[in-house]
């Protein structure tokens, strides 16, 4: 008996978005992202990277072939390896938010709690252009922080992450509260200048997750929201807890508020720095910039409320249940 094998050549395959992620995450995140990757498996081009850099370098292969978008699987430190790649190119950036935080996710409206509606976004394919700035030539698209904050990031260990999820950058903070940081000088582009023991730079609303640290920040109005702290210890967290409760952290009285699109930050001693919420290094002279192009990220096209308005209403509600757990 003989046996005819038709092949139709007439089938349309679905169409498969590169998806790097990174296969060594751990956690209820990780687990569900890899539930839903096979779940949809027919719908990505699969490729696990094995570190930042090789994220980065198959992002920039992807941007150089032309491809329309490249998505990422993780949290923001994988992201901002992807957009390393991705910068200058007009590929754009698809998000599957499955890390800790997903502060850039909840930022542009994603919706980070729910994969199948992140993947809908994607679909739909509204693309958002939004501001790319640097330090020390490291892209970020979120935020970068400066002396007490990358402190804790990089007293924050791998295995603590891994424990105890966001408490680890807690213990880490209560750690360090009682040393004394070097006093850093900054100058911005337009002759500003202020002295203080912490900078945060923000493109946009969000720190952390779900605090709404840089009130006026807009990813798309060309500048960096700049916070200087000029308390150190308890007094800094302290004012920035008061800050917030009567509207926003560069209310509090230690704290100064600017906008600039460039500066630069120098300081005696080397200082500690994060991009994105992942350490870089430490040096004596960080330098901001814009970068020439924009990044072309997917995203809602009509956000149900307001960036602002949002971490708003979750931060009260993270502020209740832990006065309730108390």
């Amino acid at each position: 008996m003989q046996i005819l094998l038709c092949y139709s050549t007439d089938v349309t395959l679905p169409r498969r978005y590169p998806l790097l992620f990174n296969p060594k995450a751990h956690g209820e995140k990780a687990q569900k992202a890899a539930a839903f990757i096979m779940e949809r498996a027919t719908r990505f081009a699969l490729y696990a990277t094995s570190s930042p850099a090789e994220a980065r370098d198959l992002a920039a292969k992807f941007a150089a072939d032309g491809e329309p978008c490249v998505l990422a699987a993780g949290g923001d430190g994988t992201l901002n390896a992807v957009v390393q790649g991705l910068v200058g190119s007009n590929t754009a950036l698809g998000v599957i938010p499955a890390g800790t935080m997903n502060v850039f996710a909840r930022e542009l409206g994603i919706p980070y709690g729910n994969l199948h509606k992140a993947f809908d976004v994607i679909e739909a394919g509204y693309i958002r252009e939004i501001d790319l700035f640097q330090v020390n030539g490291a892209p970020f698209m979120q935020m970068a922080g400066l002396g007490f904050d990358a402190m804790v990031i990089e007293e924050t260990t791998w295995e603590s992450k891994k424990m105890l999820g966001p408490l680890a950058y807690l213990l880490a903070a209560a750690k360090i509260l009682g040393e004394k940081p070097p006093l850093m000088k900054l100058r911005t582009a337009e002759g500003r200048e202020e002295e203080g023991v912490a900078v945060l730079a923000g493109n946009g609303v969000l720190y952390g997750g779900q605090v709404p640290l840089f009130r006026m920040a807009n990813n798309q109005d060309e500048v960096l929201d700049i916070l200087v702290f000029h308390e150190a210890g308890y007094r800094l967290v302290m004012d920035s807890i008061t800050g917030i409760a009567r509207g926003g952290v560069d209310l509090a009285k230690s704290v100064t508020h600017l906008q600039s699109a460039a500066f630069e930050v120098t300081c005696d001693e080397d200082f500690p720095v994060q991009v994105d919420g992942d350490l870089l290094g430490r040096t004596s002279h960080a330098l901001f910039s814009a970068m020439e192009n924009r990044l072309r990220v997917i995203a809602p096209e009509h956000p149900m409320v307001s960036r602002f308005g949002e971490a708003m209403n979750a931060f009260w509600t993270w502020t209740r249940k832990m006065q309730g757990k108390s």
